[in-house]
């Protein structure tokens, strides 16, 4: 658990309390600043924030067996509490107009700021339906993108398979509490994911499975996707949420065209006259993002040359003539990295022109 136990149970108490919803959650953290303050605050300066309700719940502190069972799961390896102070939040729910405050992982969390598209689809889709959405998930796992989906029956499942395939990998947002595996078929799916991938919820364990928790979520999918390709949907699809969610957010939304008798093909088609763009090859999708994974390579290429760096520095002091020789880097190469690591407060300056490393 990287929150000591304190703190997380002040996170999760407070996202435990009935009618204190995100808004009002992040409204606290404005007023207040963490969720220690917020408890420490007199009932009037809460009730400046909140209703007496709600204020009169946060007076009585952060307790209740769920949260024991909460902190409890996360003693275990893998699982993870991740909150809006946490340094793995996903920038891409920053940009998004409801980012959870919190929310519950299980495997790699590094893959949330990786970059992401969503595929979703049809629970009922049909034979070829299920091959596009593996093949395309597959093509984009192969290519360094990750797929991110809601572990539904269907056209979710078969992207999750693709993605597990390549080296990308998949992200599962699902709309029950992480202790429970929804659809119950999907158990060898879920384990796979978590040994591979990432699992998410915004919601507490325990959760069942309801059916008004499954839109919320689809915000989740399409917020960490950079677009979202819809593979099979009926006009009434809860992916076609997805999709306007994800257009309302900036993102791009894609769909494969089918048949014009297939009742599957008539919310693709509705998203292509709406202005989706028609996709009917793996080239439809990256081309339109080759900037983005040039920019991930890049950003990927120096955290690895200051990795270098800071390995054959060791804590020894050294000079730069020692460090080029060292290291391979240019001059100018090694002037930039110096000055990153140092604003990081990885490594400090010292007299004569020579570095130490000190974290």
């Amino acid at each position: 658990m990287t929150l000591p136990q304190e703190e997380a149970r002040d996170w999760i108490g407070l996202s435990l309390i009935p009618g204190l919803g995100g808004e009002t959650y992040r409204r606290l953290l404005a007023a207040f600043g963490s969720p220690q303050q917020i408890y420490a605050a007199s009932a009037s300066h809460l009730r400046q924030v909140v209703n007496a309700e709600i204020a009169s719940a946060i007076g009585t502190g952060p307790h209740g067996p769920l949260i024991d069972q909460t902190l409890a799961w996360l003693e275990i390896k893998g699982n993870h509490l991740i909150t809006l102070g946490d340094k793995n939040y996903p920038q891409a729910f920053l940009e998004i107009p409801d980012p959870p405050v919190l929310f519950y992982a299980k495997g790699n969390t590094k893959l949330l700021n990786a970059p992401t598209i969503g595929i979703v689809g049809s629970r009922h889709a049909t034979p070829q339906g299920l091959k596009n959405a593996e093949f395309f998930a597959q093509a984009l796992s192969e290519t360094g993108w990750c797929v991110a989906s809601g572990m539904a029956l269907g056209i979710d499942g078969a992207a999750h398979v693709g993605a597990l395939k390549g080296s990308g990998s998949t992200i599962a947002v699902v709309g029950t509490g992480l202790d429970i595996v929804y659809p119950s078929r999907h158990r060898e799916l879920a384990h796979q994911i978590v040994e591979k991938g990432v699992l998410v919820s915004e919601y507490p364990l325990s959760t069942p499975s309801k059916a008004h928790n499954f839109p919320r979520r689809n915000r989740l999918i399409s917020g960490l996707s950079r677009g979202v390709l819809v593979v099979e949907a009926n006009p009434e699809s809860g992916s076609l949420i997805t999709a306007r969610l994800a257009a309302e957010q900036g993102r791009e939304v894609f769909a494969i065209p089918g048949s014009i008798h297939s009742p599957l093909s008539k919310g693709c088609h509705q998203l292509i006259k709406q202005g989706a763009k028609l996709v009917d090859n793996i080239h439809d999708i990256l081309d339109e993002f080759s900037h983005v994974m040039a920019r991930h390579e890049q950003a990927f290429e120096t955290a690895k040359a200051e990795d270098t760096l800071l390995s054959v520095m060791g804590f020894e002091v050294m000079d730069s003539e020692t460090l080029i020789r060292l290291s391979g880097l240019t001059s100018d190469q090694l002037s930039a990295k110096l000055l990153t690591l140092e604003l990081e407060g990885s490594i400090a300056s010292l007299p004569g022109g020579r570095f130490q490393r000190i974290t």
